[in-house]
């Protein structure tokens, strides 16, 4: 027996794919997206192999989702529509694989193989044509996988879509309707000017097509199409897969040409690596791969379970959204005493990461989501975005979740551990600005990558050093010694004349490095390079009333207070000046001649970039005179967008800000 735990969360999980498949394949909604959705899936799939006794008739891995919408007429499919099971890592390929090499072999398969052939999957909708000696009878939707929807007259205003074949045959064969990326752009922008709600994706976009009752409606989308398989003809079948695309291209359909053979497993993953890079690059969604066994003999030998075929499995992309439960809700104390709410998660794999941890940015986000210790939450990371909550699931709640609420004190920030709410800000943080935990954090951050840069002082370093009463200031890093450091416990003569050479390397330092090293509130990289631009030295910054500093643009009325206050302070004097004691600052930076490639341009980078680091690109943009921000606005000139782009790509689109490809940024660069 199970115990009531388990089947409680079965049958929540069961409820929730239910609903949200009903959602998707039937009226085209989608409330949480589809890598949300295979996240619930997959944790059903996991509990049904360690619990086989639970599982229902009702099952979502037991049918195929969905129903025919009652506007359309109904059609039943001459061959049976299955569905694909997933998989979502290099191991559980590898696991399909061995499960198709053990299972020939229990057919008398003796001889080597199988080979496979990979297919990007299309994020799109899955349609079945029906042509009679070689005309276009019927298209219909893949709907519960034996009744679909005739679609027909929608299916006929795709040009890509033969209404002959070359030869006059009766064939049935299954393709992807979708739409491209760009034309998805431009259907968005007319929708929004009308005042009509944006499609959140191509799939939505074109399953809206499909589904319009007036033909002349569905035109307008501008749809297209790729066939990938043969479900029966009146022909002999060709007898492997890469001879049914090159058959099914010969007949006059459109066959997506990114299609490969892979004589191995290992081969399948670096296909799956490749293209998971290669992203939404080529003006359509592509949401994994599918692999096949090439030889049809295996195939037929193999056959199907009561869901999928034995044969063939969908390779899914690293998911940028997940689901997870949060097991608890602490707070985190910043460098500047601010106080963070993190949530503690069920670990789980998003973006090719494993994930234990997400911020909740603050108390009003925290009510906003309504997210509880206990729930059951989507999560979501894309490119350089940490790990974000963006939706509970309410309907999994069982009663026991508890609900957060932000302490009066909080020990750790030092003395009576009083907080307080920052004055209009959703932001909470220590009374005492000088707790031992924000030193600590200020610390780790002036060492930093982006800071003084010092090499192999990481975290544990400076806990030894301030354990050890070694150091108390900023400062104090620069008067480090070869004995203090080798009385340390596991300090070796090498690893001390390394990092002795990496604080001296340091002792020479760049204005913004500094400005950003000190921990001004609200002041980070990208302002502190705006600060050293426009005041050329420190002593000019520490001069600066607070309207020369708001006329710089972005920095608003709370930044400058921070900055004036920051600097005013009689212990941060006290504990600038003994860092400049020992440091050389170099204080004439600031932009390029205004006669540079990309003066006066303001530049936001998001996600990944293959060809450099963000942060040589940053490099090669204010060397060429270009300014770099951290957020986009209309004062944005272009936003970088690599590989899996977060927010800031949305809202560039959303303001008009023109986006660039990393080639194109390359190409601005000059950089080969």
């Amino acid at each position: 027996m199970t115990s009531k735990a388990v089947q409680e969360r079965y049958k929540r999980l069961k409820e929730a794919i239910n609903h949200y498949r009903r959602l998707y394949h039937v009226y085209d909604k989608e409330e949480i997206s589809q890598a949300a959705l295979d996240s619930l899936k997959h944790e059903l799939s996991e509990l049904e192999k360690q619990y086989p006794a639970i599982i229902a008739p009702d099952s979502p891995s037991q049918r195929v989702a969905g129903a025919p919408l009652p506007s359309f007429k109904k059609v039943r499919h001459k061959v049976v529509q299955w569905s694909f099971n997933d998989a979502f890592t290099p191991e559980e390929i590898r696991e399909f694989d061995a499960r198709v090499k053990r299972q020939l072999a229990l057919r008398s398969f003796s001889e080597a193989g199988p080979e496979y052939v990979c297919e990007l999957k299309i994020d799109g909708l899955k349609i079945v044509l029906e042509y009679e000696k070689g005309l276009l009878k019927t298209a219909a939707t893949r709907g519960d996988g034996v009744v679909g929807e005739d679609v027909t007259n929608n299916i006929r205003t795709i040009e890509s879509v033969p209404l002959s074949l070359t030869r006059p045959i009766d064939i049935v064969v299954e393709g992807e309707v979708w739409m491209s990326s760009e034309n998805l752009k431009k259907l968005n922008a007319l929708r929004q000017a009308q005042g009509e709600a944006s499609f959140a994706n191509p799939r939505n976009a074109a399953a809206g097509g499909i589904r319009q009752l007036d033909p002349r409606l569905a035109a307008k989308r501008k749809l297209d199409i790729f066939i990938y398989d043969v479900a029966q003809t009146s022909e002999r079948f060709p007898p492997t897969q890469i001879e049914e695309l090159e058959y099914l291209r010969e007949l006059g359909f459109k066959v997506n040409p990114h299609h490969a053979l892979a004589k191995t497993i290992e081969e399948v993953i670096r296909y799956w690596e490749e293209w998971k890079s290669k992203g939404r690059h080529q003006g359509y969604w592509i949401d994994g791969i599918v692999v096949k066994i090439n030889e049809r003999k295996y195939e037929e030998a193999l056959g199907y379970t009561g869901k999928a075929p034995r044969f063939a499995i969908a390779f899914k992309f690293p998911a940028e959204q997940v689901t997870t439960v949060v097991e608890d809700i602490v707070l985190q104390i910043g460098r500047t005493g601010v106080l963070t709410p993190v949530a503690h998660l069920a670990p789980v794999s998003v973006a090719g990461s494993i994930v234990s941890r997400a911020t909740l940015h603050n108390e009003d986000e925290i009510k906003r989501l309504d997210v509880r210790v206990g729930d059951t939450v989507v999560l979501q990371k894309a490119g350089d975005v940490i790990p974000d909550i963006v939706r509970v699931l309410a309907e999994m709640r069982t009663g026991k979740e508890k609900s957060y609420k932000f302490p009066t004190h909080v020990p750790a920030c030092g003395g009576d551990g009083a907080i307080e709410r920052i004055p209009g800000q959703a932001a909470w943080r220590c009374v005492n600005k000088n707790s031992y935990p924000q030193f600590k954090r200020k610390l780790y951050h002036f060492v930093g990558k982006h800071c003084f840069d010092i090499d192999g002082m990481g975290p544990k370093i400076i806990d030894a050093l301030l354990d050890n009463e070694l150091i108390s200031s900023y400062g104090d890093i620069f008067t480090l010694k070869r004995g203090d450091l080798l009385a340390l416990p596991r300090f070796a003569e090498k690893s001390v004349d390394n990092l002795l050479s990496s604080i001296e390397k340091a002792r020479t330092v760049e204005l913004p490095r500094l400005i950003n090293a000190i921990s001004i509130p609200h002041v980070g990289e990208e302002t502190a390079y705006l600060l050293a631009e426009n005041f050329k030295t420190l002593d000019e910054l520490k001069g600066a009333g607070k309207e020369s500093l708001e006329k710089i643009d972005g920095v608003g009325d709370i930044m400058a207070d921070a900055i004036i206050a920051w600097l005013a302070d009689k212990e941060n004097k006290k504990n600038l000046r003994h860092l400049l004691a020992h440091v050389t600052v170099k204080s004439s930076v600031g932009l390029p001649a205004t006669g540079s490639k990309l003066a006066g341009l303001s530049f936001v980078l998001t996600g990944t970039l293959s060809k450099m680091s963000r942060d040589e690109a940053k490099e090669k943009i204010r060397a060429l005179g270009g300014g770099v921000s951290s957020s986009v606005s209309k004062a944005t000139d272009y936003v970088v967008a690599g590989e899996a782009p977060g927010s800031k790509y949305d809202e560039a689109r959303r303001l008009g800000v023109s986006v660039l490809t990393e080639a194109e940024l390359l190409k601005l660069l000059a950089v080969k």
